[in-house]
This record gives structure tokens, C-alpha cells and sequence, in this order.
């Protein structure tokens, strides 16, 4: 694996840590730093990486990211009983273009997938799905994409991408890896109704916030056949998230929030997850702890796994005569 596109854990976070309890989850896990280099990954199924990269952020007025506050408040967590070894890879820092930025992104992503590794994204800008999108290229022929998000991010594809128009960018260009494209928790005033009838003649799926708000769990089976799991913090209420973060009165809250992302975990075949727009500031515990949280069920969900499909062996099947 590559790891020269990996920058350490700071300093500031780790000596958090050491202050921690022994059984919190930041004494649990590897960690990237500066002093002990990248963890060995032999038996790691799990690997957070922070992608502070959001040029392409349609709204962007060249804010910088760091991800402290959100690593201080996960490794203050107490883990369940969790057999699967988790590593903190750091951060892939932006690079001279955004293109650089994907690139790094995409290589690194496909190396974890290749070695059987989860990989837990933390960003920046949603388009960064793109790249994740772009890493199955060398591992799986057809992908499957499940976005939490008040938008459906069609966009238009001929435009240079952003985080508004990423899922077109995916679907117009070679090769042609999506399968499928769903969408949970989307806002009508968000998408125009053009968008809400391409979405219908794609035969893509689309779940109204409204429609899952009634029913939680509705949504457990959309992530069984989902690859790519990849979640805007805007389609999250602003009463749970931070000032700076605050984007609708209406949304997901954080007891449902979590419980997608616990769906997300247990699904078999999720083999990345990424959660995205976030916008760091001063005053952020709120949507620090909600995002540490969201990693945790995450979590969860992954060491909660039941191997239920495995329909290759007859051996495994259960016969009635």
C-alpha cells in the first residue's frame, strides 16, 4: 500500500488522547503519528481516513478543515465488544488541484478494498464521493451508491464537477461502473422537478425524508445491495449540528442519523462509508459529537455482521423433502 499520501494524526490530538481512559476507543485503535509512522494493517478491518478537501464546494470561500475536534470526541468513546481492529490513518492533505486531491483519495481507497479494509471518510466536500466511486474501478465491475442527502446532486454533468453535481459526473462518465443510485432522506424544494423525473426514468431509487421519518427502518434493506455508502451532513436538522453547520429546520435527527448508519454497518456488502460538508469551526462539539457518534454506530453495524448470503455452497443450504 502506498502510504505517501498520508499525513499524520497531530500531535495535539494524540496527547489527547494519552489523557483518555485505557479503555476508551482512541486507546483501542491504531493510530497514524508522527512519532510511531503508519500502524501495521495486518489484521485491520476498519480505517478512518479525513479528507480536509472542499474546492469544489460550490460555497466555498477558501476555509481551511481540520478534523480535531471530531477524533477527540470518537476516541473519548467506549467501544462495544468489538472483535475488529480499527486504524486512524490520518489525513490525505488537499493537494495542488483538486484532481490531485482525488487521485490520492481514489489510490488509497482502492488499496484498503484490496486488502479487505473499510474505509470510514471524513470530508470535505460530497464530490469527494466521485473519487471513492472512482477507486471500485480496479476491484468490482459494478457498483451500487446509497447517498443520504436532502439532494439527489444530478447536477449537470457538461459543468465542471462540485458537490451539487457529482452523481452526474458519475453516471455520463466512462466507464460505466453504476449499477444503481438510491437516495434517502431527499427534501422536494431542494431538487426541481426535472431532477425528480430523471431520477424516475433512471429508475433510480429515492426515499422521502417525510417516508422515513415515519418509519426508520424502512431504509435497512436499501443498504443490503449498497457498495458505496456516502452522507451529507445537510440532510441532518440544524437544532443537532453546530452554527456554523446549520442548513434546514427539517431533517434527519441524530437518533435516526445514527440508526442509518448503524444500517449502513451491518450490510454486507458496504465496503466504504463516507460522511461529508462538513464545515469546522471554533465552537463545533455538537457536530463533533454527533459525527464521532455516527462513526461509532457505524461501527457498530460493521462487528454486527451476520453472513447470510453466502449462496455459492450448496453445503450451506437448507433442504426440505
Amino acid at each position: 500500500m502506498n502510504y505517501s499520501f498520508l499525513s499524520a494524526v497531530p500531535d495535539r490530538v494524540i496527547a489527547h488522547n494519552e489523557l483518555l481512559s485505557a479503555q476508551a476507543l482512541g486507546k483501542q485503535m491504531k493510530i497514524h503519528s508522527t512519532q510511531l509512522g503508519v500502524p501495521d494493517l495486518d489484521d485491520v478491518k476498519i480505517a478512518i481516513i479525513g479528507v480536509p478537501e472542499s474546492r469544489n464546494d460550490i460555497d466555498y470561500i477558501g476555509q481551511e478543515l481540520d478534523f480535531d475536534s471530531i477524533r477527540k470526541a470518537l476516541y473519548a468513546l467506549f467501544p462495544g465488544n468489538w472483535p475488529k481492529s480499527i486504524a486512524d490513518l490520518g489525513d490525505i492533505l488537499p493537494g495542488e488541484t483538486v484532481e490531485d486531491t482525488y487521485f490520492a483519495l481514489r489510490s488509497t481507497i482502492t488499496d484498503l478494498l484490496k486488502l479487505k479494509i473499510i474505509p470510514i471518510v471524513i470530508g470535505g466536500s460530497q464530490d469527494l464521493t466521485y473519487a471513492a466511486y472512482r477507486a471500485y474501478d480496479e476491484v468490482i465491475p459494478m457498483v451500487n451508491i446509497v447517498n443520504v442527502d436532502c439532494n439527489f446532486d444530478l447536477g449537470d454533468s457538461s459543468k465542471p464537477i462540485n458537490n451539487k453535481s457529482f452523481l452526474g459526473k458519475i453516471i455520463m462518465e466512462k466507464p460505466y461502473n453504476l449499477f444503481n443510485y438510491a437516495t434517502v432522506g431527499y427534501q422536494t424544494y431542494f431538487n426541481s422537478g426535472d431532477e425528480i423525473d430523471l431520477m424516475q426514468k433512471l429508475y433510480f431509487e429515492a426515499y422521502r425524508l417525510g417516508e422515513v421519518n415515519a418509519d426508520i427502518s424502512m431504509v435497512e434493506p436499501v443498504f443490503r445491495d449498497a457498495n458505496i455508502v456516502s452522507l451529507d451532513l445537510r440532510s441532518v436538522r440544524a437544532s443537532v449540528l453546530s452554527d456554523r453547520q446549520k442548513h434546514s429546520p427539517n431533517g434527519f435527527d441524530g437518533r435516526e442519523i445514527c440508526s442509518i448508519a448503524r444500517y449502513a454497518g451491518i450490510s454486507n456488502k458496504v465496503s466504504s462509508f463516507g460522511i461529508f460538508e462538513y464545515q469546522g469551526s471554533s465552537n463545533d462539539d455538537l457536530t463533533s459529537g454527533l459525527i464521532a457518534q455516527m462513526i461509532w454506530y457505524f461501527i457498530e453495524g460493521v462487528n454486527c455482521r451476520v453472513a447470510d448470503d453466502d449462496f455459492e455452497d450448496e453445503k450451506h443450504y437448507q433442504r426440505y423433502t
